[in-house]
């Protein structure tokens, strides 16, 4: 059987004959045309499911045939490697001839695929889509200009109120930070050492921006609203309205009670009188907030020490109430008193009952009648007031110039504060390896360093309340040294008791220099004695150097003043003596005859005339009213007898005679006695 093969005559096709007759032939295709004309004759959508449809027939046809054994095992595997090997090759043969730069014999080229039709609708969609999202855009900011210019022409905005301006002025004086599109301010005291772990955040929006919605704080607007909006300190609109946590709304302080027998002695409050309505100013809202924060941190940080520490007389925490002893009988009452002016008072103090503050009860809610004083933001707002029981004793302290008492208003807000510095200022080390905090008075050495048990003594500290508490008892023995003097100068017109209060005190140590001095007469002399008042005793140094301690019972301090009175008498009688002429033949300061003094001991004075014909006895003691008795010689009931014959013996003083010197012309005693001694030398 003979083969025959048939060849494509290489002529290449005729693509036009002209008029001469001569044939223009088409040239023939590279080999990169071939190829891609062959690559458009395939058809890859079609080629997964044709194939797909030919392995359906190759299986039937294997079904139908009878099954036959491979003549090898791994002849399948052989077949498709062997067939996996050619595929390579000849992509690697392609590449090579394809990679040299210029191509010599192929060129890729891309493959032309058809354009796809064109939808309209889908077009026609985008395109709304895009105008939609510009007019909305365009319409934004012409509400916006609308808006600027009607808040620039409303008649309660001030030129200039603007929302950035308010803003600037915001951050100046609080610490806010942008989250996303939400402004944040913090009211806490963190920055300044505080450890409290709320939170004190608060929200700031724009006023025109409708009402004040949850927010990312997830509470109300907070007071501030549409309808009543939130105005400046003349009354002109805000543009910025503060949104501040419910549970620092309001208005709070620390009340702080001396109470003895259900009768307050004094009392100090730290405070802002008014309450924070949806009229406020936001800086005055943000102040007031702080304040809320600051009190209530301070009452935990006491709540807390109270029930750490360990005193002989269990310190109480019954809710918002510390109760703590600070006398036999006189208690401390810390009180924290929180008022939104909605619900009325939150966490009043129990045994605090709202009232007037004349005359034992303190208002703790409402506006209070004591002072009240606007301070900076990072300050704190305090005020105290006295009141006092009328009558005698230590129960009522009377007089209404005690109404205000400033070393407790003094101690409340400055105690935490000092904490807050505490925590941050430190000595620097000496020498620079040194650990942080250790002061100049440990490092030093030799001849002027401390032994251990001033090191150890030095390290203890005082907590707040500990500190609250000494400070409240030298207040209270400070304003008790203050009634007894006070009642005693104006229950002794003869002498006069004058009493100087040194202005520069201690929170605890104060001073006081007291003088008796008779009127007309104080060139004669001056009694001094000088006072020192502690926490829980009294030193008394007096004029001739004697240094008395007394403890806080009030009837040592009268019976020192007392016996000081007697003495300043004697010896200012003998002073005057000695200037009129008068001899002083003796002087006694204890004398243990007469009616018994129930504390102390009576003095006497013996004067005589320049003559020596009279002699002027004079009696006086700390509880008994001053006597004078005279005596006159010669005797006028003088005898001869014949036991008493001579004549001298008539010179001898004769009896005593009593003088009622209240019944005598002068101003006071010693006026009488110089008019006497006036009267006898005569």
């Amino acid at each position: 059987m003979a083969d025959i093969r048939l060849e494509v005559p290489a002529e290449n096709s005729v693509l036009e004959v002209l008029y001469d007759g001569s044939e223009l032939h088409q040239q023939p295709p590279s080999m990169s045309e071939h190829l891609t004309q062959l690559a458009r004759k395939i058809d890859f959508a079609t080629d997964g499911e044709e194939i797909k449809e030919e392995k359906k027939e190759e299986e039937e046809e294997e079904e139908k045939q009878p099954f036959q054994q491979p003549h090898w095992p791994l002849e399948e595997v052989r077949n498709k490697i062997r067939q996996a090997l050619t595929e390579v090759s000849v992509l690697h043969d392609l590449l090579a001839v394809v990679k040299p730069k210029p191509p010599q014999y192929m060129v890729l080229d891309p493959v032309q695929a058809d354009p796809p039709e064109p939808k309209a609708y889908i077009q026609f969609l985008s395109l709304k889509k895009s105008l939609q999202a510009a007019g909305t855009i365009l319409l934004n900011g012409a509400e916006r200009l609308r808006t600027s210019q009607a808040e620039m022409g409303r008649p309660g905005r001030a030129a200039g109120q603007d929302f950035h301006i308010e803003l600037l002025r915001l951050r100046q004086n609080w610490r806010l930070k942008k989250v996303g599109s939400t402004i944040l301010g913090d009211l806490s005291y963190r920055s300044a050492g505080s450890m409290y772990r709320h939170s004190g955040i608060f929200e700031v929006s724009k006023a025109d921006d409708g009402p004040g919605g949850p927010g990312i704080l997830g509470i109300g607007g907070g007071g501030a609203s549409p309808v009543a909006p939130q105005l400046g300190p003349r009354g002109i609109q805000s543009s910025l309205r503060v949104t501040v946590p419910t549970e620092l709304t309001g208005s709070a302080y620390i009340f702080v009670c001396i109470k003895k027998d259900e009768e307050d002695i004094c009392s100090a409050q730290l405070t802002s009188s008014d309450f924070v309505s949806g009229e406020t100013h936001w800086q005055q809202k943000l102040e007031k907030a702080q304040n809320v924060l600051f009190c209530k941190e301070l009452f935990s940080q006491l709540a807390r020490e109270a029930v750490k520490l360990t005193p002989s007389i269990p310190h109480l925490v019954v809710g918002n109430q510390i109760t703590a002893t600070i006398f036999p009988g006189i208690h401390l009452l810390v009180g924290l008193c929180h008022s939104d002016g909605k619900n009325g008072q939150k966490g009043g103090s129990g045994g605090i009952v709202p009232g007037s503050s004349g005359t034992g009860g303190v208002v703790v809610g409402g506006n209070n009648h004591g002072s009240t004083t606007n301070m900076a933001p990072t300050s704190v707002m305090a005020g105290a007031s006295m009141a006092g029981a009328p009558g005698g004793g230590l129960g009522g302290l009377g007089p209404s110039k005690y109404k205000h008492e400033h070393d407790l208003e003094h101690s409340l807000h400055q105690l935490l504060h000092r904490v807050y510095h505490h925590s941050f200022q430190h000595p620097l080390p000496h020498p620079v390896y040194a650990y942080m905090g250790m002061s100049k008075r440990r490092r030093a050495a030799g001849p002027e360093g401390m032994d251990k048990t001033q090191l150890v003594n030095m390290m203890k500290e005082q907590t707040l309340l500990e500190q609250i508490i000494r400070q409240v008892q030298h207040n209270f023995l400070r304003l008790r040294t203050m009634y007894v003097i006070d009642q005693l100068a104006a229950e002794f017109k003869d002498p006069l008791i004058v009493s100087h209060w040194n202005a520069f005190n201690s929170p605890t140590r104060s001073c006081v220099k007291i003088n008796i001095a008779t009127q007309g007469y104080d060139s004669v002399l001056r009694t001094k004695l000088v006072i020192h008042i502690s926490e829980r005793s009294l030193k008394c140094i007096c004029r001739d150097g004697k240094i008395m301690t007394m403890s806080f019972e009030p009837q040592e301090l009268r019976n020192l003043i007392l016996c000081q009175i007697s003495q300043h008498n004697m010896a200012a009688l003998q002073c005057l003596a000695r200037y009129t002429g008068w001899t002083v033949l003796s002087s006694e300061q204890n004398v243990g005859t007469g009616a018994i003094e129930p504390l102390g001991n009576a003095s006497t004075v013996m004067l005589a005339s320049p003559s020596g014909n009279k002699v002027i006895g004079v009696h006086s003691g700390p509880h008994q009213r001053v006597s004078v008795m005279v005596s006159s010689s010669p005797r006028p009931d003088f005898y001869p007898s014949t036991v008493v014959s001579g004549q001298r013996w008539e010179n001898l003083g004769a009896s005593w005679q009593e003088v009622r010197h209240d019944r005598m012309e002068g101003r006071n005693f010693l006026n009488k006695m110089e008019l006497l001694m006036a009267a006898l030398t005569a």
